[in-house]
């Protein structure tokens, strides 16, 4: 197949251009797509096959990949090949992945050349909308789609880590892959930054955890059933990034992650079990209080960092000892009715309120606010 090389950096990888119903041949769709009366099953996925497997999860879990919007979105692309006469109906590359190692001979000296095809499949990394709505387009209108060629960028025998990460990077952005997803891959993708990895680490100790007092209560894509989910993994992981990233310094010279990881969580473990006992079983977690809705929970972690910057040690007895420092927060619990909670604490927006509502409980504690960046 002729192909041209192309190199960036250390990478290389090679643009090529398929006739459509060719490259339809060459192609496995993870997701199951429908037309006007046929559909495009998924195909069977390897269980050793970590790629195809990591995507599947994502386009079974995504809201961006539900079935209804599936539908949706191959119905307009397949009016809009329809449609198009003088803009080509396909502009864009589709990006394939194959872990087989390509064969490339040049021919010049401009990068262009013959690329040897997998035995396999292509993995569909980006374009599997766009190339279920060929596929009915081709169904129906044979001959039209005949005379499209599809640009295509294929990635080679390069590992699954590798693979996974191209997939976040494409699909970065909320309209295209829940936020959670991305909390869920700092830790397997290389961009990302050390801050952002030890957050998220935080985050899914706090929710896997047995002595967790949020464990289970975050809602993560993917994550174990339950009825009560009291906060979004993504809106957690914001928080905590805040306070890590105002200590990034410290925790870099206290030995990085691997040591200061769980010592984070354990006192944001300790806070949280100091402040239930204190506001009391009565109201933590229960319909009708705001205390674990997620503009109270955004704000007790703030009044945690807070408080840790002062109190963190000894860790022995911090529980109780935190008990007695929140104290005062008994006498708060009315406020915390979800009944007039908005108007106690009027603000403009989320952001405003959740830095009131931290003032009110770092007040009536005793707590010094500790300035930070936004």
């Amino acid at each position: 197949m002729h192909a041209t090389q192309v190199r960036q950096k250390d990478g290389i990888f090679y643009f090529a251009s398929y006739r459509a119903k060719e490259l339809l041949s060459k192609v496995r769709f993870i997701s199951r797509f429908y037309g006007e009366s046929e559909e495009i099953a998924p195909a069977r996925i390897a269980e050793d096959d970590e790629v195809a497997q990591f995507i599947s999860r994502i386009e079974r879990t995504d809201q961006a990949f539900q079935r209804s919007l599936s539908r949706a979105k191959v119905k307009a692309l397949v009016n809009f090949y329809e449609t198009a006469v003088t803009q080509p109906p396909i502009p864009g590359t589709v990006l394939l992945f194959t872990a087989e190692r390509l064969r490339f001979q040049a021919v010049g000296n401009d990068g262009a050349g013959v690329v040897s095809e997998p035995a396999s499949k292509y993995l569909i990394i980006d374009g599997q909308h766009r190339l279920a709505a060929l596929h009915f387009y081709l169904q129906e209108r044979p001959e039209d789609a005949a005379t499209i060629n599809v640009p295509c960028i294929i990635f080679d025998g390069r590992s699954e880590d590798f693979a996974t990460e191209m997939f976040v990077i494409i699909n970065s952005t909320p309209t295209r892959i829940n936020k959670s997803h991305l909390v869920d891959l700092y830790d397997r993708v290389s961009f990302a930054a050390p801050d952002r990895r030890f957050a998220a680490r935080v985050v899914e100790k706090l929710y896997s955890e047995g002595d967790s007092p949020l464990r289970y209560r975050i809602n993560r894509l993917g994550g174990r059933s339950q009825r009560d989910k009291w906060i979004l993994q993504a809106e957690l992981f914001n928080e905590l990034h805040r306070w890590v990233r105002g200590r990034w310094r410290s925790i870099q010279i206290a030995g990085g992650s691997s040591k200061e990881v769980p010592r984070y969580y354990a006192v944001v473990r300790d806070f949280f079990k100091a402040a239930r006992a204190v506001f009391g079983d009565a109201i933590w977690g229960k319909d009708g209080y705001m205390v674990t809705r997620p503009v109270t929970l955004k704000a007790l972690i703030r009044v945690c960092a807070d408080l840790a910057r002062s109190d963190a040690e000894p860790e022995a007895g911090r529980v109780a000892r935190w008990e007695q420092r929140l104290a005062p927060w008994s006498e708060m619990v009315r406020q915390f009715r979800d009944e007039g909670f908005y108007e106690r604490f009027a603000a403009k927006g989320e952001v405003e309120r959740v830095a009131r509502v931290h003032r009110e409980l770092a007040r009536a504690a005793s707590i010094e606010i500790v300035r930070r960046k936004a």
